[in-house]
């Protein structure tokens, strides 16, 4: 059943970021888009958050589930971390970005949808955009802390999403122990 929900889903990018110059589908787009496939399965979708502390740092973990019935047909997770500044934003809308992003991540996985090639909103383009003001040392720790406390293979994965390309070369000893763990 999650295969047809899979196939039948069509969620285009219809947002466009001005600032980036690109094209991206949000949280509420993939929502709105699987909703009636959901209905003419009588299905649901819930989706959740968990506050998880990794060192100092405070991430989102988002989880998206169907069900039906009361039977569970598939279920993914994924992260965001909470910026330590937002300029403009109180800290309940930061959070609420945060939540956004992963639960984003979290159907992207579900439902088997691919936003590798483009960025996703104005946020994330800040976001690379502005050096990290915490000491490398730190960064590296509440890394290796996130990576062990993944509970499963979804989770390490959408973990892994969320790294740079040199966070994830300094990293992989630890990726491989963890899916050896997890397997």
């Amino acid at each position: 059943m999650l295969a047809q929900i899979q196939a039948e889903l069509k969620a285009p990018k219809g947002n466009f970021n001005s600032f980036g110059k690109y094209k991206y589908r949000s949280c509420e787009d993939i929502v709105e888009a699987v909703k009636p496939i959901l209905a003419n399965l009588d299905c649901h979708l819930i989706l959740s958050d968990d506050v998880v502390m990794v060192g100092d740092r405070i991430y989102i973990k988002a989880t998206a589930s169907i069900y039906k019935s009361s039977v569970m047909i598939g279920s993914a997770t994924a992260f965001a971390r909470e910026p330590l500044l937002k300029k403009g934003m109180d800290e309940s809308q930061i959070t609420g970005t945060a939540s956004s992003y992963a639960r984003k991540y979290a159907l992207n996985g579900l439902l088997a949808i691919d936003d590798t090639k483009d960025a996703d909103t104005d946020e994330d383009t800040a976001k690379r955009s502005t050096p990290e003001p915490k000491p490398a040392a730190k960064i590296e720790e509440s890394i290796k802390r996130a990576l062990h406390a993944c509970t499963n293979i979804d989770e390490l994965r959408a973990l892994w999403r969320t790294l740079s390309q040199e966070q994830r070369d300094a990293h992989i000893e630890i990726v491989n122990e963890v899916q050896e763990r997890l397997a």
